[in-house]
């Protein structure tokens, strides 16, 4: 731990804080560089970091590990051990920059051509060896060839069964963003989406049940859903993606897909071949890998067992777009599944039966704006859409006029607007309002809305109407209604039921409504990085306490507590210095107390004759 400790002390801020960020450790708690040394040689932590080495690494420090038992080394002799076990040339070469690399890993300590490997880490890795992981002449094994693509792949073929696929999962993400802009979803107390919600996207969407929450979970991920107390709803970030192009939607997917694989896995799978399969692929991984576990699963999982909804692979076999993606060029594997998706449409046609037939996907900006005041009736390469009384009163409360929807239909119709339709559309606008909702007075208390109505008739109809029972409508007057709901609640219970309602306000101004909620996303909040607020305590801990005699003294106290053996070289009065194997029991009052391993005598020391504190020499 000492030699680990004068390392970290020797290390620019930069330079820690990176060494440290690759490393999992409890940073509480920790106040000087001594607390540092012993968190990251914790058990936890150094397999943290031997389970992401990588195949050279940690045949590298594997041979450092077996080269004596109490871990001091050189250079030259890890490379020996190296070659004498038959590593390559590139592995041997590039020895010293590797034990460099596993240094700013703080699994070691290189000092010149010595190398110190803590005994924390020797416990962690030697009984290993052999057994969990491969041996120091399995690890020095040159890396297995890149795979060659054969020559009679049809890769049309696999981008075109790739973009059916992502333009499939695309749509159906879309159409769970709609169905959740009408109504949000609740989450269960337990975790999950409530039954009768997962049945009515999943329906939406046209998936299956048991598919929905992958795919709920990856909108989720895209920041395309997002949680408001018990009920999911559509972000204003899904907003923004749905009126993206397809090869827009796609390309925001894919980046979450790629952004949630670990770093080493991108690398590795981008630099070997096209034409690796699922099982070769996780063969390669763990073959470069060999210390990896879960990360390493949880890693593959994701990178194939994902990646067949997003177009990334088919039948389980890597597409040409997966390497684009983990290469980082998220455009050109866009670009390159677009070439086969769906031409987008800008017209339809109007039918008589009131209908409206796209031949192809609608651009999107045309297809929300239909959607206003037209129900969706089949999802597919060609959609259909239906235009209601009920639908057009929804558009209305949203701000549309009879004018407006004509007017937009017709610069959209390939055929003209049929003569039923414009009769419904006119007769529809004529009706709406002619019953309203509003908030109820003081006086009505305790009920909450208030509906009215000139037509005594509808009034009586709407107080017996039992598909309204759970708005609980009672009659005040003859031309008025009271609920203990509140207006909004009672506003889409009664569009719902397809009466021609509009909302209200005090004034008796009809004011828009819109069923589609969003949920903005929150402010980012930027949290204290806990390396960077645990370097402020060390370092102002070593600034304190900066003097030669303070370092030797915490190097002392670290030894007593955990029991090592220094060599400690003490100044003698003529001016020379003699060198003792003393085993630290006490610092106090500027004196150490220690045991003289040699003569087998307790010896005590002022701090200010010892010149330099080591680690005790093999065997000592």
């Amino acid at each position: 731990m000492l030699e680990l400790a004068a390392r970290l002390r020797g290390l620019s801020r930069d330079s820690l804080a990176a060494a440290l960020h690759s490393r999992e450790f409890e940073p509480s708690g920790v106040r000087d560089l001594f607390d540092l040394a012993e968190a990251v040689l914790a058990p936890d932590s150094i397999d943290h970091a031997v389970g992401r080495l990588d195949r050279r690494h940690l045949a590298v420090l594997a041979a450092a590990v077996e080269l004596v038992a109490d871990g001091n080394t050189t250079v030259d002799a890890v490379r020996a051990e190296l070659v004498g076990h038959a590593a390559s040339a590139e592995l041997s070469d590039s020895t010293g920059e590797l034990l460099d690399e596993l240094g700013g890993l703080l699994l070691l300590v290189r000092t010149g051509d010595r190398v110190h490997v803590p005994a924390a880490v020797i416990a962690r890795v030697a009984p290993h060896l052999g057994a969990e992981l491969p041996t120091v002449a399995e690890l020095a094994t040159p890396a297995p060839p890149v795979l060659v693509s054969g020559g009679d792949v049809d890769r049309t073929l696999i981008d075109r069964r790739a973009a059916e696929t992502a333009y499939a999962t695309v749509a159906a993400t879309a159409e769970v963003l709609a169905a959740l802009g009408t109504q949000p979803a609740r989450e269960l107390a337990k975790g999950g989406l409530a039954l009768p919600d997962s049945k009515r996207l999943a329906e939406a969407s046209g998936i299956a049940l048991d598919a929905l929450p992958r795919l709920f979970h990856r909108a989720d991920e895209a920041g395309l859903v997002l949680r408001d107390g018990a009920f999911w709803l559509e972000s204003d970030r899904g907003a923004e993606w749905s009126l993206e192009t397809t090869a827009g939607r796609w390309r925001r997917l894919a980046e979450c897909w790629r952004a949630r694989i670990p770093e080493p896995l991108r690398e590795l799978v981008a630099r070997r071949s096209e034409s690796l399969t699922a099982s070769t692929l996780g063969e390669d991984v763990r073959w470069f890998y060999p210390a990896g576990g879960r990360w390493i699963d949880e890693g593959l999982e994701r990178l194939i067992g994902e990646a067949e909804a997003l177009g990334l692979a088919v039948a389980g076999e890597p597409a040409p777009t997966a390497i684009l993606v983990l290469d980082g060029e998220l455009d050109r594997a866009a670009e390159r599944l677009a070439a086969h998706f769906p031409a987008q449409v800008e017209q339809v046609y109007l039918q008589h039966d009131l209908s409206i037939v796209s031949p192809g996907p609608l651009e999107p900006t045309l297809d929300a704006r239909l959607r206003g005041f037209a129900d969706v009736e089949g999802r597919d390469l060609a959609s259909t859409y239906r235009v209601s009384a009920a639908s057009v009163n929804r558009g209305l409360a949203a701000g549309e006029t009879a004018e407006s929807i004509l007017e937009f239909l017709g610069g959209l119709s390939l055929t003209g607007i049929p003569q039923p339709l414009s009769y419904l559309v006119d007769e529809a606008a004529a009706r709406f309002g002619s019953l309203r909702v509003s908030l109820a007075g003081e006086a009505d208390a305790p009920a909450r809305a208030s509906v009215r109505s000139d037509d005594e008739q509808l009034v009586r109809t709407l107080a017996v109407d039992q598909s309204l029972i759970s708005i609980g409508l009672r009659q005040a007057s003859p031309n008025r209604l009271l609920s203990r709901f509140p207006p909004e609640v009672v506003f889409w219970a009664l569009a719902d039921a397809r009466y021609p309602v509009a909302a209200e306000d005090a004034k008796g101004e009809i004011i828009r409504l819109s069923r589609h909620h969003l949920a903005a996303a929150p402010e980012p909040v930027s949290k204290p990085d806990p390396v960077e607020t645990m370097l402020d305590v060390v370092l102002a801990e070593g600034e304190a306490g900066a003097s030669e005699q303070a370092w030797l003294s915490r190097q002392l106290e670290a030894a007593a507590r955990s029991k090592e053996t220094l060599t400690v070289t003490v100044r003698m009065p003529g001016g020379d210095t003699a060198d003792y194997l003393l085993a630290p029991a006490s610092v106090a009052n500027g004196r150490l107390r220690a045991r003289d391993r040699k003569a087998d005598i307790e010896r005590t020391l002022p701090l200010s004759a010892i010149a330099a504190v080591s680690p005790a020499p093999a065997g000592a």
